[in-house]
């Protein structure tokens, strides 16, 4: 898949594509429904596939109050996400408050139309774009009338009659929910980082762990989690521990995971963690024998839950 950085960057041999046009932060099952009826309906008829993106995400330029933002995927995970649904290419649109101004109107007739002469757009049901949203499903049917390109609206996806949506996706991230996420995604989330030092208690108690910093801001709620880890192309199993150490008065909140039958050094290396199962909320026990017990009841745990997925 090729990835142009910015409208002036698109190659001459993408006019006549197949368009399609949102955020995809997550690129959930619904996104991937509707990348991949683009690239087969583009290659059906012999055309380029050509999905249309932002970064930064445009909420976080139009809506500088809400802190954080979360982002359900990093740039370069959307990137390779896309790649998986067989488009042709991605175009990055570089996102201010200039380009904010940019009126629904403009962008068909500038980009769409001079700059790439679309045979086809296809968008999701609740999709809006330009100045002051101006540019929907019924603005774009009118303008492919008048300058003869298709126009595509997909119905809302739904998974167990509720819309799939990236918000939603969210939501059951930061309320714990993650079956209900990796039923969203069509995969386990994840969480990439890089190890870095610890306090070491983890190698006192016999379970020695990375601690991980993340890559992004997004995690679901303190507690202990049954998740696979990729270490250098390798998965494993991993006890991961979100939150705090009450029942050493520690209160700062880390990301650690235990990876079951891993021997080596992973100081320095990326880790990619995928959670899978919540297995309980973080207690206080009474010292840290108590602590070790419950520790190697999680990693047993772990392992049955892990061993058929």
């Amino acid at each position: 898949m090729k990835i142009f950085e910015g409208i002036e960057n698109i190659t001459g041999d993408f006019r006549g594509a197949f368009v399609t046009i949102a955020n995809f932060d997550g690129v959930h099952l619904s996104h991937q429904h509707i990348c991949r009826k683009l690239a087969a309906e583009a290659k059906k008829s012999g055309q380029k596939s050509l999905v249309i993106t932002f970064d930064p995400h445009p909420k976080m330029i139009l809506h500088p109050n809400i802190r954080p933002f979360y982002l359900i995927t990093t740039r370069s995970e959307k990137i390779t996400l896309l790649e998986g649904c067989g488009v042709d290419a991605t175009v990055i649109i570089p996102f201010d408050l200039n380009y904010s101004k940019i009126t629904a109107e403009e962008f068909v007739q500038d980009f769409l139309w001079k700059k790439l002469a679309i045979t086809k757009i296809i968008i999701g049901h609740d999709y809006v774009f330009g100045q002051a949203r101006q540019g929907n499903d019924a603005f774009l049917k009118a303008r492919g009338r008048k300058l003869g390109f298709a126009v595509e609206v997909i119905t809302a996806f739904k998974i167990d009659q509720e819309i799939v949506s990236s918000t939603l996706i969210r939501n059951c991230i930061l309320s714990g929910d993650i079956s209900g996420v990796t039923k969203l995604l069509g995969r386990f989330y994840n969480v990439a980082g890089t190890v870095v030092s610890g306090a070491g208690r983890g190698t006192g108690l016999g379970y020695p762990t990375a601690n991980i910093e993340p890559e992004k801001e997004l995690l679901p709620p303190s507690g202990i989690y049954a998740a696979f880890v990729m270490v250098d192309g390798n998965r494993y199993m991993g006890a991961l521990n979100i939150g705090a150490k009450p029942t050493f008065e520690d209160y700062t909140s880390t990301l650690e995971v235990f990876l079951v039958d891993y021997r080596g050094d992973l100081r320095g290396k990326k880790l990619n963690v995928l959670f899978v199962e919540k297995l309980r909320d973080i207690v206080k026990f009474d010292g840290p024998e108590s602590l070790k017990r419950q520790i190697a009841a999680d990693v047993e745990k772990t392992k049955e839950i892990l061993k058929n997925k």
